[in-house]
């Protein structure tokens, strides 16, 4: 199963009609995965899920995180 669909499915599984969850677009896809890599490089690899979870508990888009993610940036771990 690809990515996408992959995707898919877990935004049905998580009850995409009650709670909203979609799978996020490509780009969305590309923004987040290279914030998880500023968080995974500048810390321990655990940030990265970890730190995809907190976006999505604050509700914020993935270029505002992308943004916060390099705020913080190597100089913090």
């Amino acid at each position: 199963m690809e990515a996408a669909e992959w995707l898919k499915a877990f935004a049905t599984e998580l009850g995409r009609e009650e709670t909203g969850a979609e799978a996020p677009s490509p780009g969305t896809v590309d923004v987040l995965l290279e914030m998880a890599g500023v968080a995974a490089h500048a810390s321990e690899r655990i940030a990265a899920p970890i730190a995809c979870y907190m976006v999505g508990v604050a509700g914020i888009d993935a270029e505002q995180a992308l943004a916060a993610a390099r705020r913080v940036g190597p100089t913090s771990a």
